[in-house]
């Protein structure tokens, strides 16, 4: 209803003004018969609200949106009764369902986010999953879960956040919500990646953790031709704010894709922060130039580690070709260089705009590609030298731990904290109308995201999921994430079929790679076949491909 809004005389503050004009007409009318003083004082009323709701309202949608906005929220309030008899249930809207976002706003809001008369989940249908308790749960004093990143060539390890704010660059945000995510990780003691478009003034006024992503635009370190700067990273590296280094290599809701932020979006902030000239196309290539074979992405690893004084550094992937990540492993092996991180984002991950068939159909969702990741280093003894981050479609306590069984070391959530931040998933991203200020450069949009209140919300919801997620480890019997192991989550596989994930999946045992083949398809069939001195497909795969067409 809001977006349709926007096409109309006056946009979204067509209501407000129509209630001012009726007032101000039967008021007039009033001078003749006393019976119009009825609808201009209920026109008045409903002007006054405008003005409250434009100036000083609680919610960024009634700022956005005076009066009208209110009509949303009846029907919101009367919504699950006509979807519980009419139409449909809380966990059928997509991609997150009503019930997902509502404890996100419940936590968020630091309200009561418990339920009564139990489960709405069918407990019988399969791919339902539960964590096990036990009969001596544990005592957790504080649900400040850490995790030491940083390998044995890193200078300056960093004490992470189990549950960190995921990749949003200012530019596909507003300045305001860069402001609010920042200023809650500074309150809350977790990072705040910048995204691909690099550190703005706006990351660095609250002065919160940062995690700087670089991507292939090389965005705050490039030169005139769009190349890597070491120059121009070594400066920006060495704020005390950025804490750790991630290489970009690929996003889960379109990897290989790059992408171009128009001329017309890049303002003198977007172009001051990413280095760019103002009104100049913002183009991110789908591919870096900086390397091209898994040795030379080893050494440029060890560079950034170099350049920025011995920080984490580490690079984000999504999941493709299994030879090619397993080629990257190699060359860790060959040259002795590891990366201090590695964070695995899903198919399922989300972003301001990208073509149906790859948010449908291309990257390996995350349970798959985290395994893969997993079993891969404690196949060649690098697990415990290199700690995996995951991201995609995380927002509660139970995707945390179910992360954290499968062998993530934590968690980042980026649509999560959209919906602390106000987000209706309105999903008008990509339009620049984002009808709460989170998703637009438009200053009458954005002003309706006040920071202080926002940034509230980003540390209640941090704060709030991982106080529940300290409740799941002690019924547990557990006391750290790190604690949780495959054992602890299980899934049904039919109706009378119950199977945990350490059954369900096999496990390589340490250094099974170094020694001998394992018999997981992926490896059987590309591990050897793989080079460290290539991304390209092994001939013999192209052969066997070319033998089953034949």
């Amino acid at each position: 209803m809001l977006k349709a809004l926007d096409g109309l005389v006056a946009q979204r503050y067509w209501a407000w003004a129509g209630c001012a004009a009726l007032c101000v007409l039967f008021t007039v009318l009033a001078s003749s018969s006393l019976l119009w003083l009825l609808p201009a004082a209920g026109f008045g009323v409903l002007t006054y609200i405008g003005y409250i709701d434009y100036t000083v309202g609680p919610q960024a949608i009634r700022r956005n949106y005076p009066v009208i906005a209110h009509f949303r929220f009846f029907f919101e309030m009367v919504r699950p009764e006509i979807r519980q008899y009419f139409i449909e249930a809380d966990s059928d809207e997509l991609p997150f369902s009503r019930a997902q976002r509502s404890i996100v706003y419940q936590r968020a809001k630091g309200m009561v986010d418990k339920r009564p008369f139990g489960t709405q989940l069918n407990l019988y249908e399969p791919h339902y999953e539960w964590i096990n308790h036990s009969m001596a749960p544990s005592s957790i004093s504080s649900q400040d879960f850490r995790v030491l990143v940083g390998g044995p060539d890193c200078k300056q390890p960093y004490s992470a956040s189990i549950f960190n704010i995921s990749a949003m660059s200012f530019g596909a945000l507003s300045s305001n919500a860069i402001l609010a995510l920042n200023e809650g990780a500074r309150r809350g003691n977790f990072y705040h990646d910048t995204g691909e478009g690099s550190i703005s003034c706006h990351h660095r006024k609250y002065g919160g953790d940062l995690t700087w992503e670089i991507g292939s635009g090389y965005f705050g370190c490039r030169n005139a031709e769009g190349g890597f700067d070491a120059d121009k990273f070594a400066e920006n590296a060495a704020s005390d704010q950025v804490k750790m280094i991630e290489i970009k290599l690929s996003q889960g809701a379109k990897p290989g894709h790059g992408g171009v932020l128009p001329g017309a979006k890049v303002t003198a902030e977007i172009a001051e922060a990413r280095g760019v000239p103002i009104g100049s196309d913002c183009v991110s290539p789908a591919r870096h130039s900086a390397f091209s074979t898994p040795l030379e992405l080893m050494h440029f690893i060890a560079s950034l580690r170099a350049l920025s004084g011995g920080k984490p550094v580490g690079f984000k992937l999504a999941i493709g070709h299994p030879w090619e990540w397993f080629a990257v492993v190699k060359a860790m092996l060959e040259t002795g260089i590891t990366p201090d991180f590695i964070v695995v984002d899903g198919g399922e991950g989300g972003t301001g705009a990208a073509p149906l068939e790859f948010t449908d159909h291309v990257g390996a969702p995350m349970r798959e590609a985290l395994m893969l990741v997993h079993n891969t280093l404690v196949g060649v003894n690098l697990r415990s030298k290199i700690k995996i981050g995951v991201s995609a479609k995380i927002v509660t306590a139970f995707d945390v731990a179910r992360a954290s069984a499968m062998g993530a070391d934590w968690c980042n959530s980026a649509r999560g904290f959209m919906f602390a931040l106000g987000c209706l998933q309105a999903q008008t991203c990509h339009t620049g109308h984002c009808p709460t200020g989170v998703a637009t450069q438009d200053p009458k949009r954005m002003r309706a995201l006040v920071v202080p209140d926002k940034a509230e919300r980003v540390f209640s919801f941090h704060q709030s999921t991982l106080i529940a997620l300290k409740e799941l480890l002690a019924a547990a019997g557990l006391t750290h994430p790190s604690q949780l192991g495959p054992e602890h989550i299980i899934r049904r596989i039919s109706s009378t079929e119950v199977r945990s994930l350490a059954t369900l999946h096999t496990w390589i045992k340490p250094g099974e790679l170094l020694s001998a083949l394992s018999e997981l398809p992926a490896f059987k069939v590309f591990w050897e076949v793989s080079r460290a001195d290539t991304f390209a497909a092994p001939p013999n795969v192209l052969s066997t491909r070319g033998s089953k067409l034949t």
